[in-house]
């Protein structure tokens, strides 16, 4: 079952949706809406959400970084809470102020991201456009990335540095928390160690996908 179908079957109902500026985040929340029957909801596009920046690994596959760098040293950067990779300066085509969906934000001449930094954007973006919505008493859907959802659950569940360095979040699984009134979760049964959201699903599949994601560099 598709992660929409699954949030319905739940009976989750969102009423605002936030994605980031990356297409297959998008398409995401685009086929999310669809199999909940819940397209006409307002949509949040934020390019806080998006995945880590690579720096000068970006249009690297994870294969060809291990070719070019050797698995050790991609490990560290890819599972580091705070060791990015080489930066990209703005000569490079995929320094973000060469691409036009980020004219309105300002970047370092030279840039990349760790985990770490990647929480300093997200964090404010939580805190600025999701939390007020969240104290009016809506159900939040939000559609990003591995490192982008790290970050905000490092945030929500108060993981440390270590254990985040480590965390896997599978892809296309609905993750659903419920928040107390002052936005801690609340731990729900059968969640999966150390999150206190569950995965709606299948429960071994998902425990295999964790363990695929885990595995992407070997």
């Amino acid at each position: 079952m598709e992660g929409g179908k699954l949030i319905a079957a739940a009976g989750i109902k969102p009423e605002v949706a936030h994605t980031s500026l990356l297409k297959r985040a998008i398409r995401t929340l685009w086929h999310v809406l669809e199999q909940s029957d819940r397209m006409w909801i307002p949509v949040n596009k934020a390019w806080e959400l998006n995945e880590r920046h690579y720096g000068s690994l970006q249009g690297l596959d994870k294969q060809q970084t291990v070719d070019k760098y050797g698995k050790d040293q991609v490990l560290i950067w890819r599972r580091s809470y705070d060791i990015p990779p080489p930066v990209v300066d703005k000569t490079s085509p995929h320094h973000p102020s060469n691409d036009e969906r980020y004219s309105g934000a300002e970047f370092p001449e030279e840039f990349t991201e760790s985990l770490a930094t990647t929480l300093t954007r997200v964090l404010p973006y939580w805190n600025e456009s999701v939390v007020p919505q969240l104290k009016e008493g809506k159900t939040v859907l939000i559609t990003a990335h591995g490192n982008s959802l790290r970050a905000l659950v490092k945030h929500l569940d108060g993981i440390d540095e270590a254990t985040i360095a480590e965390l896997n979040i599978p892809t296309g699984t609905p993750l659903v928390y419920e928040l107390d009134d002052n936005l801690k979760p609340i731990p729900q049964p059968g969640a999966i160690a150390p999150l206190q959201g569950r995965y709606l699903g299948d429960q071994d599949a998902i425990r295999a996908r964790i363990e695929g994601v885990k595995n992407q560099t070997k």
